[in-house]
């Protein structure tokens, strides 16, 4: 089974990123990413920018996201093979 990777709150943003999400705001150490959809829609995420993000916080973005983006393709970014 695959181990969740130890990433930063920073590691997360830039991964999500690379999904096309950019920083809008950011309140204290939560950092608020959102992308626009081809039909105009809103998608945003809350991360907050930490040095080490607890596993259950890991695990609850990357459901999170996998709303918007393939499981496969978060996986390899979260998750160990």
């Amino acid at each position: 089974m695959p181990r969740l990777r130890r990433l930063s709150g920073s590691d997360v943003i830039h991964i999500l990123e690379r999904f096309g999400f950019a920083v809008i705001a950011q309140r204290g150490s939560h950092v608020k990413l959102q992308r626009l959809t081809a039909q105009g829609g809103k998608q945003t995420l809350t991360v907050p920018r930490h040095n080490e993000l607890d596993p259950g916080t890991l695990r609850a973005i990357f459901r999170q996201a996998s709303q918007y983006i393939s499981e496969e393709e978060l996986r390899e970014r979260f998750y160990t093979a």
